[in-house]
């Protein structure tokens, strides 16, 4: 099973999540997958892990900037600078929520962005409570050289509700 979490995780989806699925706990999948036996390690593993996790007014999102080739990813991530700064989501007709981009490190420099950032969105409480009344949801991003919006699915709209308090 721990192999089938780290297929899972490998295509995007979060250890967590994945681990619920195969019904197997995050412990387990560290001790069985990655090897990690003596306690330290397996501390280790969470403090880096645990702060991704939702912790009730936000939502945390891995994002990543993905190309094949490797000179097309170089000129693209020069192109993106400020990307993960300039990522949101909106809820209902509220002004869009702007990611809290890198907060343990800062991954960006005035030349390049960085192919992975970490978001938090931080949601206020009004906010939540018009989600949770059936408000649309959206996320995007408006950057001069990339932008997109999309909205969410019913299904998709449930599950991250249920991240929040």
């Amino acid at each position: 099973r721990a192999k089938e979490v780290h297929k899972l995780a490998s295509e995007g989806m979060s250890i967590r999540q994945a681990c619920d699925i195969v019904n197997l706990t995050t412990y387990a999948y560290y001790i069985k997958y990655k090897k990690i036996f003596e306690e330290q390690g397996i501390l280790d593993e969470l403090n880096a892990y645990n702060p991704l996790i939702p912790d009730g007014s936000n939502w945390k999102a891995t994002m990543m900037i993905e190309y094949e080739d490797e000179e097309e990813r170089h000129l693209a991530l020069q192109r993106l600078v400020g990307i993960e700064d300039q990522t949101w989501v909106q809820i209902g007709d509220a002004d869009p929520v702007r990611a809290i981009a890198d907060e343990d490190i800062e991954r960006s420099t005035e030349s390049k962005t960085s192919s992975v950032h970490f978001l938090r969105f931080e949601l206020p409480a009004d906010m939540i409570a018009a989600l949770k009344s059936g408000a649309f949801l959206r996320a995007g991003v408006s950057n001069t050289h990339y932008s997109h919006t999309a909205e969410a699915s019913e299904a998709m709209r449930e599950s991250l509700i249920a991240d929040l308090d």
